[in-house]
């Protein structure tokens, strides 16, 4: 089952990122080719023994953050999941909240390697905003404010790039200062 959902999220991006009729500047995904100086080891590893590792396990998503990629994820930090309602997490680590997880963690994952050089550039050559395709199927919006660049997800939840970008061999993770989700 958690195959199948991947695979429709995974779907559900790709045709997000191929559909530009509606006159939005979508980024698409870069790729990092530097090569020689190719970062290893994987995003799964990367994430270590944190809150958010736990959650990408409970949802089923760790054998895809290990595997090939790329990938960018933009990682909620430890103190990004605290700011949660009471029990939220603790409810979607359950496993009847394993769905609506798995839709949570795949809307802060993007299709490629987006570097945040690549997403200020998209920002620029966007006049000022750049709309990304994540793999649950959604968009989120980059845009700069007050020197940093600031995410926002189609239900209106904004969250802020918070750290340096951490490259791995499948990919590369940026911290987030807050999850993109509506509270409740």
């Amino acid at each position: 089952m958690r195959h199948l959902l991947f695979a429709g999220a995974l779907a559900l991006a790709a045709a997000a990122c191929g559909n530009q009729g509606d006159g939005a500047n979508q980024a698409a995904p870069a790729t990092n080719t530097a090569g020689a100086n190719k970062p290893s080891g994987t995003i799964a590893a990367g994430l270590g023994n944190s809150r958010l590792a736990a959650a990408v396990q409970a949802a089923g998503l760790k054998d895809t953050l290990e595997g090939a990629g790329p990938y960018t994820v933009l990682a909620p930090t430890d103190r990004a999941l605290a700011k949660l309602p009471p029990g939220r997490l603790d409810a979607l680590l359950k496993p009847e909240g394993k769905e609506q997880l798995t839709v949570l963690l795949t809307r802060h994952i993007l299709p490629g390697t987006m570097l945040t050089a690549d997403i200020e550039k998209a920002i620029a050559t966007g006049g000022g905003k750049a709309v990304l395709a994540s793999m649950a199927g959604g968009t989120i919006t980059a845009t700069r404010e007050g020197g940093r660049v600031v995410l926002t997800a189609a239900d209106g939840s904004k969250a802020a790039m918070a750290g340096a970008e951490q490259p791995y061999g499948n990919g590369v993770v940026h911290p987030i200062d807050t999850v993109l989700a509506k509270p409740g």
